[in-house]
């Protein structure tokens, strides 16, 4: 079925009869659900922003959209409601990114991995620079959004699954698990790496960055040891054209080639005038370690997209100089070895 616009006065009418039935009869009539996501706002009443944009439709168009025949998220019925003046909102905070489990962990080490009530000042603090983070963008945050009774529980998500722990946990999620096991594993690091979250946002020299599923670089993200936001900063570093251009140069004076300093590979011994001139470069000292200031061209390294992107894969990063003993640890035992050949499904034996 073809889905036509509607209009404020639609949506209006459709309040009107949401109300005049309850809300009960009106999904239950129109085929439709309670909102999982994003509630619409009038008047001070809460509706149900896609049952409502749904039923909207009939208006103009003759028959309302079942919700099988409507999208109620971001892109269709949100927009549609926000198209035509109306206030939505999420019915529900998402769930916390890295970043802002770095931030609560490290006040729940702080704390001799203790968790903190809302009254602490020191949530309050957390509160504040969750706000200023802003992992998420406006519509995507329900009104609790990572307010003080929000922090202080997360801090008992975290310190409740300490190993040491003994009483009963809280529901704490994946996430927070690896986030304390990181703290554990490299409490210098991640301590680090926090310090540098909460100076940025409280200066205003770091940019939230918000989550986006089409992102190259959100594989990475996912794992990265000093969460997204200085993952962010760190890539800006390394992708500056002007230091890499100056760093090839330098490599070149000294009578070197633009060869991987982790494998070895040669784009242009291999792909002739296509590869010519062509590396990635690589800041071998992280962000949270290295802090901010001047890159030198000593701190960044050659590498071949492949090596790149297995630095990057998970905590913690190698050095160049490490996947390079990896590399050649496998070259070697690969010499000494028969490595067998996977046959596929679709490849006949000529036995």
């Amino acid at each position: 079925m073809a889905k036509g616009a509607i209009s404020r006065d639609d949506i209006l009418k459709t309040l009107e009869e949401y109300d005049d039935l309850g809300r009960d009869a009106f999904l239950d009539l129109y085929d439709h659900r309670e909102a999982s996501t994003y509630l619409l706002v009038h008047n001070g009443k809460e509706y149900d922003s896609k049952a409502i944009a749904g039923v909207a439709h009939k208006h103009q168009h003759g028959v309302p959209l079942t919700h099988k025949q409507l999208s109620g998220g971001l892109g269709h019925a949100v927009d549609w409601l926000k198209r035509e003046g109306f206030t939505v909102v999420a019915s529900r905070n998402p769930k916390w990114t890295r970043d802002e489990l770095i931030l609560a962990c490290d006040v729940v080490v702080r704390n001799g991995w203790e968790g903190l009530s809302a009254e602490d000042p020191r949530i309050a603090d957390l509160s504040d620079l969750l706000q200023l983070l802003a992992a998420y963008p406006e519509e995507e945050r329900a009104a609790t959004y990572r307010n003080r009774n929000g922090a202080a529980r997360k801090t008992f998500d975290i310190a409740t699954h300490h190993p040491d722990y003994t009483k009963k946990r809280t529901n704490g999620g994946r996430l927070d698990r690896e986030v304390l096991q990181d703290f554990r594993d490299r409490p210098a690091e991640m301590a680090q790496a926090a310090h540098l979250l909460r100076e940025g946002l409280k200066h205003g020299t770091l940019e939230p960055v918000l989550p986006e599923d089409d992102d190259d670089d959100a594989e990475d993200e996912a794992s990265a040891p000093e969460g997204r936001v200085l993952y962010r900063r760190h890539r800006t570093r390394e992708r500056n054209k002007g230091l890499r251009k100056k760093k090839i140069a330098a490599v070149l004076r000294a009578g070197g080639t633009l060869a991987c300093e982790a494998c070895g590979f040669d784009f242009e011994a291999v792909y002739g005038e296509r590869g010519e001139g062509y590396i990635e470069c690589h800041h071998v000292v992280p962000l949270h370690e290295a802090g901010e200031g001047t890159t030198k061209l000593s701190e960044l390294a050659l590498i071949c997209s492949n090596c790149h992107r297995m630095i990057h894969r998970s905590a913690p990063w190698p050095t160049p100089a490490e996947l390079r003993a990896l590399v050649q640890r496998r070259v070697s035992e690969g010499e000494r070895r028969t490595v067998p050949i996977p046959r596929t499904a679709n490849v006949r034996s000529t036995r």
